[in-house]
């Protein structure tokens, strides 16, 4: 391959590399060695992927890196990133949870922090230059820190494909884990909100997953056949407790993931469209996060003023797509995040719901201090003139205005 000199405005003395030890960040570390003959700085963020990081220190030592950082931000992620995310209800084109699409905020500040700190002149990542990882990293990097460089081997050399990185491993002496037996492994990405799949079968979209590809949760089918009752507590839209359990952010994730994995809830079988352009197809596990996203719902339901709520839903689908195409540092992020924030002050009380074989089902929702629900209202029994019937007549010839006049106009004609 190609070497570059180290000289002129172009130099590069040293590089932050996103490192998780895997195939491709390996092989990254390596190529950039061996391309740019610089030092390499690897940072590998906890944040919940279920594997043990510590393996990461091993591979980057044997390859020559004098500087790792290894950071457990679990409870970082899940408080500053996770709940402010779900504050909103945030979906991405009705059904994805942006378990990937959150994380890279986190991992792009830090990596630029650790920059600053080893005085690094450049930062690199492992996102292909089909994905929307290079954005969301890079629109991070600059955010943060305009005048950075980055580095996107994916874009500059020449290894195509998963089986090429595969080979290169093997030149190089990269021990690589194989997921699989036969053929390159699923290009999976996990964290403490979910777990994602892409490549092999996946490819063609008319074929239903193999059961083995899961990793996280039990299949509906041998979900147990009990249903199991959690009560959630709330605190200003944020998760305080279950089951009476005060937990922190990532104690109560973790544990709503546990449950989740017990009665395969969270599976998600999906075609989305990129920003960059292309439709592509991905699995996912989201356990903790599909149980969060239905009692968030339910707690809103009797503690917010309905234009507040619909208001909300209005503006989600564009909160939503921020995230996913990597704004999450824009100013327009940022306004809006204030505005979610401000209406969930009087978000508290709890819900209780049902778990089972696949399901999330509200049973049960209450606000002793917030609750807009009035029973003495809503009820279908005698009322005691709370609510005069007599004053709807006008509201629904008031609002039936505009049409009434309309096809009065159509009758003419």
């Amino acid at each position: 391959m190609k070497k570059t000199k180290k000289t002129g405005p172009n130099e590069v003395n040293k590089v932050v590399l996103a490192f998780s030890g895997g195939l491709d960040t390996s092989v990254i570390l390596k190529w950039l060695q061996d391309t740019y003959q610089c030092d390499i700085v690897t940072f590998t963020a906890d944040i919940g992927q279920g594997e043990e990081v510590e393996p990461a220190r091993a591979k980057a030592k044997k390859l020559g890196v004098k500087e790792i950082y290894i950071e457990d931000l679990r409870e970082e992620f899940v408080r500053d990133y996770v709940f402010p995310m779900f504050r909103a209800n945030t979906i991405y084109e009705g059904e994805y949870l942006l378990g990937t699409s959150i994380a890279r905020p986190l991992i792009a500040k830090r990596q630029i922090e650790i920059a600053r700190k080893t005085n690094s002149d450049a930062v690199s990542h492992g996102a292909t230059g089909k994905g929307n990882d290079q954005v969301r990293f890079e629109l991070g990097y600059y955010a943060l820190q305009p005048d950075i460089r980055v580095i996107a081997p994916w874009r500059e050399w020449d290894l195509t494909s998963r089986e090429t990185l595969l080979q290169y491993a093997k030149k190089h002496g990269i021990p690589v884990e194989m997921k699989k037996k036969v053929g390159s492994p699923y290009s999976m990405d996990a964290n403490l909100l979910h777990i994602s799949y892409e490549g092999r079968m996946l490819e063609d979209p008319s074929q239903e997953p193999e059961e083995s590809m899961w990793r996280w949760s039990v299949s509906p089918e041998k979900a147990p056949n009990q249903a199991e009752y959690l009560d959630i507590e709330y605190k200003q839209g944020d998760i305080v407790a279950l089951n009476g359990k005060r937990l922190s952010p990532a104690g109560v994730l973790t544990q709503l993931n546990q449950l989740g994995n017990k009665h395969g809830i969270g599976r998600l079988d999906l075609v989305e469209n990129r920003y960059v352009g292309m439709k592509s197809r991905g699995c996912y596990e989201t356990p903790g996060g599909t149980i969060m996203m239905r009692a968030h719902r339910a707690i809103e339901s009797i503690t917010l003023d309905r234009e507040v709520a619909h208001l909300k839903d209005d503006l989600m689908p564009r909160y939503a797509s921020l995230i996913y195409n990597g704004y999450w540092w824009s100013p327009e992020r940022k306004m809006m995040q204030l505005m979610i924030d401000s209406s969930q002050s009087q978000v508290n009380g709890w819900v209780r719901v049902k778990l089972y074989k696949g399901n999330v089902i509200v049973v049960g929702r209450d606000s002793k201090s917030d609750s807009l629900f009035d029973p003495h209202v809503a009820t279908f029994e005698d009322d005691g003139g709370a609510y005069n019937q007599m004053d709807a007549a006008g509201f629904i010839k008031l609002n039936a205005l505009r049409m009434r006049i309309a096809a009065n106009l159509k009758g003419k004609k």
